[in-house]
């Protein structure tokens, strides 16, 4: 499973002989000291992270109202919600891609399609995973806390700020970060929605096809080590919280 990641961040340290970075040939660190071989691929990067940011927002708010409204109240539309949220989980994303397309192509006309194409496509299959993954936190907490904090005279607003809030925020967090993992990381739904623009799974793509740099295994591999440094500060706090309680 590592094998691939290991491979990408080695090629990172190649000097191809031409246009595409598939053989070893020397190492190098060219690569690494101008990682933005050329202004698009800059610029698909930046717009790759600002529309991973904004639908990790609207998607994380969104998907936790939703959640808490699906785990503590009950309503007649319950179910049928929680079979259209599971919807984007299951549909293949051609057929996400297309639709969307479609719709958009409808509505505001392709010449319009862009950044905010994306960004609404992405917090479309986006809020179910936020939704899931915070349902599972609020299903597993202790509604026996929530009580004794109410039996002590605390508010609902106190109650949800000192209690119910540190509990799911765990869950909160995962649920973003998966987010946007998915979201940087999405090409189907993207390439249907994005018109001319251009995100850094695109632009890989097309490279692919006319050149291959070194300058994307360069910046996989720094995605990489963010993933890496992300989950080795999660592991770290995770056991000073186990050390405090202890």
């Amino acid at each position: 499973m590592l094998l691939p990641n290991a491979v990408i961040l080695w090629m990172s340290f190649n000097s191809p002989e031409g246009k595409f970075n598939y053989t070893w040939h020397k190492f190098s660190l060219d690569a690494w000291k101008n990682p933005c071989s050329t202004s698009t691929m800059c610029h698909s990067i930046g717009l790759s992270l600002e529309i991973g940011v904004v639908a990790t927002i609207i998607a994380t708010i969104l998907g936790t109202m939703i959640a808490f409204a699906m785990v503590r109240h009950r309503f007649k539309a319950r179910s049928g919600i929680n079979a259209l949220l599971f919807l984007p989980m299951a549909a293949p994303e051609v057929v996400m891609g297309a639709t969307l397309a479609a719709l958009f192509f409808n509505t505001i006309g392709p010449g319009a399609m862009g950044f905010w194409t994306i960004t609404i496509a992405h917090v479309m299959f986006c809020i179910s995973y936020v939704v899931v993954t915070v349902k599972s936190r609020l299903a597993g907490m202790d509604p026996t806390l929530e009580r004794a904090a109410e039996d002590l005279y605390a508010t609902p607003t106190q109650t949800f700020m000192k209690v119910t809030l540190p509990l799911v925020a765990p869950g909160i967090g995962a649920a973003a970060l998966l987010a946007f993992a998915i979201s940087i990381d999405d090409y189907i739904i993207t390439v249907f929605t994005a018109g001319n623009s251009e995100t850094f799974p695109m632009y890989i793509f097309g490279s692919v096809q006319r050149a291959y740099p070194a300058q994307i295994d360069v910046i996989g591999s720094l995605m990489l080590l963010g993933t890496m440094a992300v989950i080795a500060v999660s592991q770290i706090l995770n056991q000073m919280r186990t050390s405090r309680k202890k």
